[in-house]
């Protein structure tokens, strides 16, 4: 299949994740991709698994964001595709968020992921598709996760705006809010193990169909997005959660 064959497409946090399967599928595609992440080691496995360029790049680092832009137009010119995945996951309950818990999720999951499309507009294609990667975590009230969810309803509230703005330029902005997915996210939190299998399985069980998403899920509704099929989507949200936004009081 080649949808995106001839596009430039760029994913921030591409080396693990969603960020990767989507990196794999938007190639898969026909793309020539470049992935972003903070760690180098990480970085250059997953960039040379996937066969694609990999650029060391912090998105809490403004300058980091601008050295990344300078280095892809120095290499593939214009971008068609801008994937915003880079993001984390620090859950605390009301009562006990310190204020380096919110600069940090903020920082990445909002900060972040609104100046790399700033700093991308410049060298984006005019048609061009940015996708944001959120979550339902911005609409369900789950516990242990106010800042989490905070970013991910401002990044959507941000991907309406921006859509109204850019549609001259035919710049679609849209935003992709996934349930719970199987990915090393989770393990980054520093929960003990017991604490992530026995959240994990009360998670599953809210779920209608009863498991949980794999990257490769949300990577197809990323590929379909990025691609000429979805012209004439903009300034929506795509909930990709099994169901759980739809029925969270199912026990």
């Amino acid at each position: 299949m080649s949808k995106l064959k001839g596009k430039v497409a760029v994913v921030t946090g591409g080396n693990s994740g969603i960020g990767y399967a989507s990196a794999k599928e938007l190639k898969n595609q026909g793309a020539q991709v470049i992935i972003t992440g903070r760690n180098l080691e990480k970085v250059t496995k997953a960039s040379q698994e996937l066969g694609v360029k990999g650029v060391v790049a912090d998105v809490k680092s403004l300058s980091a964001i601008n050295n990344l832009v300078s280095e892809v137009k120095s290499d593939f010119g214009k971008v068609d595709i801008l994937l915003v995945n880079a993001g984390i996951f620090q859950p605390a309950p009301v009562g006990q968020i310190s204020e380096e818990m919110f600069d940090h999720q903020m920082g990445i999951n909002l900060k972040g992921a609104l100046f790399t499309t700033e700093k991308f507009l410049p060298i984006l294609n005019d048609g061009a598709s940015i996708i944001n990667l959120s979550s339902v975590n911005a609409y369900t009230g789950m516990p242990n996760t106010a800042v989490y969810a905070a970013s991910k309803a401002a990044l959507n509230s941000y991907t309406r705006t921006a859509a109204t703005e850019l549609a001259p330029r035919k710049i679609r902005v849209n935003s992709v809010n996934p349930g719970p997915v199987s990915t090393p996210i989770f393990g980054k939190t520093g929960m003990e193990e017991e604490q992530l299998n026995g959240f994990a399985e009360a998670m599953q069980n809210r779920v209608p169909l009863k498991r949980f998403g794999e990257p490769e899920d949300i990577a197809k509704l990323v590929s379909f997005l990025a691609s000429d099929d979805a012209s004439f989507i903009t300034g929506s949200e795509y909930n990709i959660d099994g169901g759980i936004n739809i029925n969270t009081l199912l026990s």
